[in-house]
C-alpha cells in the first residue's frame, strides 16, 4: 500500500493547531502562581484564544474561497509559531492573554479550511470517514499540547515548554508545505462579496443552524471539563503536579482511536440515533467525575472525551457534506459557533466555580447537554 500524502499532511495540520490551542490548559494552576491571578483569571488564557478563533472562523472560510485551501491553511501554520514562541517571554498575564488571542486568529485558517478540502477532496461516502481521521488526530493534539507543556513546565519551566511547542509547530508545517497536493476540486468565489453572501445562506438553514449550536455545546463542554478540573485535581485531597495533570490527558488518545471509526458507526446507526446516544454517554461520564476516587474520574474523563469527539466528527462531517456550495464559509461559521461555545465555557464555568467548584461545574455541563440532545432530536432529519 502506498503512503497516503494527503492524509499525513491533514494529520500535521491538525494535530499542529489543537497543540496550540490546547497547551496552557495543565499549567494553569502554576499560572496562578506565577501571575498572583484567580483560576477565573487564569482561565482567560483559553478564552482569549477560543475568543479569536470564533471572531475569525467565517473570515477565514471566505478567504479560502476566493484564495485556495493548501495556501491559506499553509500561511497559517507557519505563522502561528511566532505568538507561540512569543508567549515564552510574557511579561505579565496581560501580555500572555494579548498573545493567545493572536494565537487564535491563525488557527482557522488550518482547521477551519481543512475541513472543507477534507470535504471537498473525497467522495461524499469516504469524506465522514476522513473527517474521523482528522478529528483522531485533533485529540492527539489536544493530548500532545497538554501533555508537552505539563511535563516540560516542571523539568525546565513553563516558558521552555513554549519554545518547545513553537518549534513543534514550524516543524508541522514544513511537513504540511511538503506533503499536502494543491486541491483538485476547489471552485473559485468570484470574489469575498460572493462568499459572505453564500455564508448568509446559511444562517437561513435550520439543519445548519442546529448543528452549529451543537458545536457550540461540544467545545463549551469540553472546555469547561478539562479548564476547571485542573483545579480540583491540583486541590486537596487529590494535590496532582502539572505533570500528573498533562498526563491525565493521555485519555484523548481513546478519541484517536475510536474517532476514526466515525462513518462505520454512522452508516450502522444512523447519524441522529447515533448522536443522542453519545450525548447520553457524555452525561453519564461527567456524573461520574463527582464521585471523589482519582481513577473513576479519570474513567468518567475518557467516557466524556469518546462521545465529545464522536460528536465532533458526526456534526462537522455533517456541516461538509450538506453545505456543497460555500462549503468553507458554512464549515467557518461552525467554527465559529464551536469557539464561542469554548469562549463561554471557560467563563461562565468559572462563576460556578465560584458558587459551589466542580459540583457546580458539572451542573452547568449537565444542563448543555440536555440542551444539545434536543437540538438533535427535534431539528436533525431521521435520515440524516
Amino acid at each position: 500500500m502506498s503512503f497516503d500524502f494527503r492524509r499525513a499532511a491533514i494529520v500535521f495540520a491538525a494535530v499542529s493547531s489543537f497543540t496550540n490551542l490546547y497547551a496552557p490548559q495543565a499549567i494553569l494552576p502554576m499560572l496562578v502562581t506565577e501571575f498572583s491571578a484567580t483560576p477565573a483569571e487564569v482561565s482567560m488564557a483559553m478564552t482569549a484564544c477560543t475568543l479569536a478563533v470564533a471572531l475569525m472562523a467565517p473570515f477565514a472560510g471566505a478567504i479560502a474561497d476566493v484564495l485556495g485551501r493548501k495556501r491559506v491553511i499553509a500561511a497559517a501554520m507557519l505563522g502561528v509559531s511566532v505568538p507561540t514562541a512569543l508567549l515564552a517571554f510574557a511579561p505579565d498575564l496581560n501580555t500572555l492573554l494579548a498573545l493567545r488571542f493572536v494565537q487564535g486568529l491563525m488557527l482557522p485558517p488550518i482547521f477551519a479550511v481543512l475541513v472543507t478540502y477534507i470535504g471537498e477532496e473525497w467522495p461524499p461516502s469516504e469524506a465522514t470517514r476522513m473527517t474521523g481521521v482528522y478529528i483522531s488526530a485533533a485529540s492527539f493534539g489536544g493530548f500532545l499540547g497538554r501533555f508537552l507543556t505539563g511535563v516540560m513546565a516542571d523539568w525546565v519551566g513553563w516558558r521552555m515548554a513554549f519554545l518547545a511547542e513553537a518549534a513543534l509547530t514550524l516543524t508541522l508545517a514544513i511537513g504540511f508545505v511538503i506533503l499536502l497536493p494543491r486541491e483538485r476540486h476547489f471552485v473559485r468565489a468570484s470574489n469575498i462579496g460572493t462568499a459572505l453572501m453564500q455564508m448568509l445562506h446559511h444562517l437561513r438553514d435550520p439543519q445548519l443552524l442546529a448543528t452549529f449550536g451543537i458545536g457550540f455545546g461540544v467545545l463549551f463542554n469540553f472546555i469547561a471539563a478539562f479548564t476547571y478540573i485542573n483545579f480540583y485535581l491540583a486541590a486537596p485531597p487529590f494535590n496532582l503536579s502539572a505533570s500528573f495533570l498533562g498526563a491525565i490527558f493521555v485519555i484523548y488518545l481513546i478519541g484517536t482511536l475510536l474517532a476514526p471509526f466515525t462513518g462505520t458507526a454512522v452508516a450502522r446507526f444512523g447519524r441522529k440515533p447515533f448522536v443522542l446516544f453519545m450525548l447520553a454517554c457524555w452525561l453519564g461520564g461527567t456524573l461520574l467525575t463527582l464521585i471523589p476516587s482519582l481513577p473513576v474520574i479519570i474513567l468518567g474523563l475518557a467516557v466524556c472525551v469518546v462521545a465529545g469527539f464522536f460528536c465532533q466528527a458526526c456534526s462537522t462531517s455533517y456541516v461538509a457534506i450538506t453545505a456543497r456550495a460555500g462549503a468553507s464559509t458554512a464549515v467557518g461559521l461552525y467554527v465559529t459557533s464551536f469557539y464561542v461555545g469554548g469562549s463561554v465555557g471557560a467563563a461562565l464555568p468559572g462563576l460556578a466555580w465560584n458558587i459551589g467548584h466542580w459540583p457546580a461545574v458539572v451542573a452547568v455541563i449537565a444542563g448543555m447537554l440536555a440542551i444539545m440532545a434536543a437540538l438533535v432530536a427535534l431539528v436533525w432529519p431521521r435520515d440524516s
